[in-house]
């Protein structure tokens, strides 16, 4: 907890406007740009913004929020919640029912029925409502190679919110950023997906999303996609820049299917103190307004030396405000807010590759 004491002493420096308030938008950008410059050595923060000039910040971040502990703060899953939900399939547990929909399909295997076809059998297969070009290029594969077909389990024709446990492959080199189209190859399917990667926090409900896929290490992808059970392994395909032939990506296996996991985009808005006396400090260029200063106010601040603290209130015109923190802050100090908002998967525009 912050244990935040406001003093009553006022300093000429806390009364005074600041100098700044006449400063044109080119010399605030370019003193902007000098400030983090000079903070270049300083650990990269890869969620940093810039907060824009010329839209508030009210209304830039008008979708994020702060949170007074990513890990314990609450974050109902059902709020505001995307048009693409309304086309997809969630269960209550889908634990207890992958067990019997996986025992109800031994036992048809088991019974031979008379309405299935017994192994060896010669059968023949129509097919409706299939895609010309698909149908086509079905056709044309055949002469080469023999074409596979797979019965569905039940509710693997539906859609929803499936998770993979990826890991890039080490023989490709460019970056995968989220929400960028892949070919994902899972057990016997194969279709284009849109995936955001995430953290795997199995501290909280709540995981944070990561702009790319870090070498090294597994991430989580969450597509909207056909239900499949696990296990089920995953190869992930990439289209090489000025090339149809796809090359292996990533690899992984699907982990969970649940439209209810939290994934957080996480944004840190930076500013940095102009003047410091005792437990309180100026800080300029995290706002460029006083409403802002005063829409953000109940979130918390902190800085990269390890303060925590508060604003208390909106200094001058051009967005500078008076912090308290509940220690000493270093002039060379960088202070932070920290705001989420949830980010879901990108709908892909088309269901299978564009050479299937």
């Amino acid at each position: 907890s912050l244990h935040l004491r406001d003093s009553d002493e006022e300093t000429e420096n806390d009364s005074v406007m600041m100098e700044g308030d006449n400063m044109t938008r080119e010399q605030i950008e370019d003193e902007i740009k000098k400030i983090k410059e000079a903070h270049a050595e300083d650990e990269e923060f890869p969620d940093e913004v810039d907060t824009p000039l010329d839209v508030p910040a009210r209304k830039r971040f008008a979708k994020y929020r702060g949170l007074k502990s990513f890990r314990t703060s609450s974050w109902d899953p059902k709020e505001s919640l995307p048009p693409e939900y309304a086309r997809i399939f969630a269960f209550d547990s889908f634990a207890r029912t992958q067990k019997h929909v996986v025992a109800k399909a031994l036992k048809v295997e088991q019974e031979g029925r008379d309405d299935c076809a017994p192994v060896g059998s010669f059968a023949r297969f129509y097919i409706k409502e299939v895609p010309f070009h698909v149908a086509s290029n079905l056709c044309a594969a055949s002469r080469t190679a023999p074409i596979i077909l797979c019965g569905l389990l039940q509710h693997e024709s539906k859609m929803s919110v499936l998770h993979f446990s990826i890991k890039k492959h080490d023989s490709y080199d460019a970056p995968i950023k989220s929400k960028e189209e892949l070919i994902f190859h899972v057990g016997f399917r194969q279709f284009v997906a849109r995936p955001i990667f995430s953290t795997d926090n199995i501290n909280s409900d709540k995981h944070k999303m990561e702009r790319f896929l870090h070498a090294g290490r597994f991430s989580i992808a969450s597509i909207y996609a056909p239900i499949s059970f696990p296990p089920l392994p995953l190869i992930a395909l990439k289209n090489a820049a000025g090339t149809g032939t796809p090359a292996v990506a990533a690899v992984g296996s699907l982990r969970s299917i649940d439209p209810d996991r939290i994934i957080l985009k996480k944004i840190i808005l930076t500013g940095y103190p102009q003047r410091v006396s005792k437990l309180k400090a100026t800080v300029r260029y995290m706002f460029h307004n006083p409403e802002d200063v005063r829409w953000f106010k109940p979130v918390e601040v902190w800085t990269k030396c390890g303060r925590r603290g508060r604003v208390k209130e909106p200094i001058g015109t051009h967005g500078g405000m008076k912090c308290i923190f509940n220690g000493g802050l270093q002039q060379h100090d960088t202070v932070c807010m920290s705001l989420y908002k949830r980010a879901y998967p990108k709908w892909p525009e088309h269901r299978f590759p564009a050479n299937v």
